[in-house]
């Protein structure tokens, strides 16, 4: 059986995610919960890990590597940020302990953009763009969607500039508290793909028209039909289609995109991308982060 080398940790805001790994980076056994950040503060941090690796009878001496919102000024120790361009193999290397704790556990930092006129940070995402491209990575444009979306330009394993768009969250907001609530009402599980590519389209062909053609999902349906999922869609794909006018500037949408996504989000936007003709290499979000993680955790305890 496998001796497992450390354990690895992604704690999100809403979730928590922890893999036993062997040396080689091998998973050995996996814990999942929804004691993201919010949930922990109130439980403690230590409590929360300690629960999950006593589950998977993890040794006392094995030391825990940990990115995202732990490591955030509300978390549970502040790792602060690496400032752009920074490159990715300082990630581990500024990593922080965590004081007092029995066994060695470190956070990795966030990267923050320290420009005045598009200040920015990120917190997670640097430890899947090291999983996904490596310390030495190409050049590269990377998209990882979510919540808050990041697009990254990455030269010599370096991340020279990013840029961040709530799109996912404007999706909750604008379909749940707007009046196109009603439009989407009932909406069903299946996808309205001809509805998400026109939708896409128009909004990244005319993005300054982008409050005008969410209207018009309510309007289109009350004037034509359409289904609430058509209407969930074409919400969807407007807001994608908004964020891609921006990301794609300039010449990125010949040279292509390395996207880190998973589950629907990788399905929309490698279609989104692939409806404007754009390259895309796409990378799974956990395993990016996963990956990333094993490269710190090498980098710091030279496994």
């Amino acid at each position: 059986m496998n001796k497992a080398g450390y354990v690895a940790v992604d704690w999100g805001t809403s979730s928590f995610r922890l893999w036993l790994v062997d040396p080689a980076g091998s998973v050995l056994g996996e814990r999942r919960s929804q004691e993201g950040m919010m949930a922990a503060g109130k439980l403690g941090f230590a409590t929360v890990l300690q629960s999950h690796l006593d589950a998977l009878g993890a040794a006392n001496d094995l030391p825990v590597i940990i990115c995202g919102m732990a490591g955030a000024r509300q978390g549970w120790v502040e790792a602060g940020y690496i400032d752009t361009p920074a490159h990715l193999a300082t990630v581990p290397a500024r990593a922080v302990a965590v004081p007092g704790a029995a066994r060695d556990i470190r956070i990795l930092p966030g990267i923050a953009q320290r420009n005045p006129t598009a200040p920015d940070v990120m917190r997670g995402e640097e430890t899947q763009l090291l999983g996904a491209l490596g310390m030495d990575a190409d050049n590269a444009v990377v998209c990882i969607p979510g919540t808050h979306s990041k697009w990254a330009v990455v030269k010599g394993g370096t991340v020279e500039r990013f840029a961040t768009f709530m799109t996912g969250e404007l999706f909750s907001v604008v379909s749940r508290e707007t009046i196109l609530s009603h439009a989407v009402a009932g909406a069903e599980e299946a996808e309205d793909i001809g509805a998400f590519k026109s939708a896409v389209v128009a909004a990244f062909d005319t993005p300054a028209l982008a409050a005008n053609l969410l209207f018009q999902v309510r309007s289109s349906q009350l004037l034509y039909g359409g289904s609430p999922s058509a209407a969930r869609e074409r919400i969807s794909g407007t807001l994608i289609g908004l964020e891609l006018a921006a990301g794609l500037a300039g010449d990125r949408r010949r040279s292509g995109i390395t996207l880190v996504a998973s589950g629907r989000l990788q399905r929309m936007y490698q279609l989104a991308l692939e409806t404007l003709a754009v390259p895309v290499r796409s990378i799974d979000a956990e395993e990016a982060a996963r990956r990333g993680l094993s490269m710190a955790a090498q980098a710091i305890w030279k496994l």
